[in-house]
């Protein structure tokens, strides 16, 4: 009689957990049983480790916060060292992966993360929590079926304006929304570069600071835009949508 095989050491799940955008109390962004999972998780991917670890002190940790292991995905990280990182799912242990702000994966390099966990065949478990693209979506009133994000535009204004011409005749084109953002500092400039190139008829829609303190979101036409003050959006992390 043959001796049984043991059996193969199942692997852990890649926990995808969500950060807040701003500075409100977790538990207005982060549902209890998603708290309670990262709150038990021994090992991390992270965007950033400075944030990863004030995102982690807001939990109710299993262990203390010194002894939880940090990966930093910085742009010198290969995928052979994110599949060391990805060690501890093939022995079992269950892992985190954190964005500096907003769900992972989503308009964030962690998405390499989840891409070497398919590749290893390692269950990917998102979890429930903000995304500023999806909230800003939500509240602009444009078209929530076809849209597109593109992240950062150009810098230099006239590279910029030429850009969100392109948008603007794609957005007409396919009936699509169009979205980007930019650093606080910058949003101005990028405002004032969105009304003085759209055409009139086009609406855009301004998202300040979604889930914080200082959350504002308004649509308007850019003819209407133009009639208006600029707004206050020096200060917060903002996400600008457009459709023609």
């Amino acid at each position: 009689m043959t001796e049984p095989r043991p059996s193969a050491v199942t692997t852990g799940t890649l926990h995808l957990i969500p950060v807040g955008l701003s500075e409100q109390p977790i538990n207005n962004w982060l549902p209890a049983s998603a708290q309670q999972k990262a709150g038990a998780l021994a090992h991390y991917i992270a965007e950033n480790a400075k944030t990863a670890r004030a995102f982690l002190k807001q939990l109710n940790l299993t262990q203390p916060l010194q002894t939880i292991n940090i990966h930093t995905l910085s742009s010198r990280a290969d995928d052979t060292m994110i599949r060391q990182w990805l060690t501890p799912l093939l022995q079992g242990e269950d892992m985190g992966l954190v964005s500096e702000a907003g769900c992972p994966a989503v308009a964030d390099p962690g998405a390499r993360v989840v891409a070497l966990a398919h590749q290893l065949k390692i269950t990917v478990k998102p979890w429930v929590g903000p995304s500023s693209i999806v909230l800003g979506l939500m509240a602009s009133g444009l078209e929530g079926q076809r849209f597109a994000f593109h992240g950062y535009a150009p810098v230099k204004p006239d590279a910029r304006k030429l850009q969100l011409k392109q948008w603007e005749q794609i957005s007409q084109r396919q009936k699509q929304s169009q979205l980007l953002i930019e650093t606080p500092y910058r949003n101005v400039a990028m405002f004032q570069s969105l009304i003085e190139t759209l055409a009139p008829q086009t609406r855009l829609c301004v998202a300040r600071d979604l889930t914080g303190e200082h959350e504002w979101v308004k649509t308007r036409t850019i003819a209407d835009w133009r009639r208006q003050p600029t707004p206050d959006l020096a200060s917060w992390p903002t996400l600008f949508l457009f459709q023609a």
